[in-house]
């Protein structure tokens, strides 16, 4: 910190300030998300081991290899490395308002939910989150419940479950996300001071980029602070079609 404030003029406290505000994380945190996209890149290589990824990203042994994963990733580096090789996953496609979507499921919900016209590409993209798990197409309750927020009768059913696996932070904004009531907007800089981090807009917005489950996990309720849409990982135009049918929905 004091060599890179130095080499910009700035006092430690002043750049540490300037760094948080301009980026929407501290700079000590930055580099835990870079040290961790490297040692990721190294755990997809088949002979690279715990131990010596993380000598490699500079950390003193698996312990801290193992707390920096945790705490940025929300799963262990063994975890990331098996590529969810315990897990068995349901999966099934269907027609939404939107156009065609993929639905997965473990037996603890649902875990990924995506907007695809391609089911092959949409099943690929399934398999990159977790290349090792067993998957199955078949249509269970998880999946079911969540197709049905697609129906009138969406609020009658049971709690939809969900299966998330996320950074602490992006787990905060996830669930802020589920706050937003049906037909409600908010902005990038009001979610971030929802969930008490007011100078977080750019973390935030890529936090909802990162979101797994679309449609369920309302990231299409986010707009700028100019009124205009913004993006959507599913395109802008599903977005606003998504935005205008709930506000039709609740002049009904």
């Amino acid at each position: 910190m004091d060599t890179v404030a130095s080499e910009i003029g700035l006092s430690q406290f002043h750049f540490q300030r300037l760094f948080t505000e301009w980026a929407g994380v501290s700079p000590k945190k930055f580099m835990q998300y870079l040290s961790v996209g490297y040692a990721k890149q190294l755990l997809k290589k088949e002979r690279s081991t715990l131990l010596d990824t993380a000598h490699k990203t500079g950390l003193s042994g698996t312990s801290r290899l193992h707390d920096l994963f945790v705490n940025i990733e929300g799963m262990t580096p063994g975890e990331f490395k098996n590529g969810g090789e315990k897990l068995t996953i349901n999966y099934c496609f269907a027609e939404s308002p939107f156009g065609k979507i993929i639905v997965a499921s473990t037996t603890k919900g649902v875990c990924h939910m995506f907007f695809e016209e391609d089911e092959s590409q949409a099943f690929t993209d399934l398999k990159q989150r977790f290349p090792k798990a067993q998957y199955h197409q078949v249509v269970d309750k998880f999946q079911q419940d969540a197709l049905f927020v697609f129906q009138n009768d969406w609020k009658q059913l049971d709690q939809i479950k969900l299966h998330l696996r996320g950074t602490d932070f992006q787990l905060k904004v996830w669930e802020a996300l589920l706050a937003i009531p049906t037909a409600q907007l908010t902005t990038y800089g009001g979610l971030a001071q929802q969930i008490g981090k007011p100078k977080a807009s750019r973390a935030v917005g890529t936090a909802i980029g990162s979101n797994p489950v679309a449609f369920l996990i309302p990231c299409h309720r986010v707009i700028q602070a100019s009124g205009n849409v913004g993006g959507y990982m599913w395109g802008g135009a599903r977005k606003s079609a998504i935005i205008g049918w709930e506000a039709s929905k609740s002049e009904l």
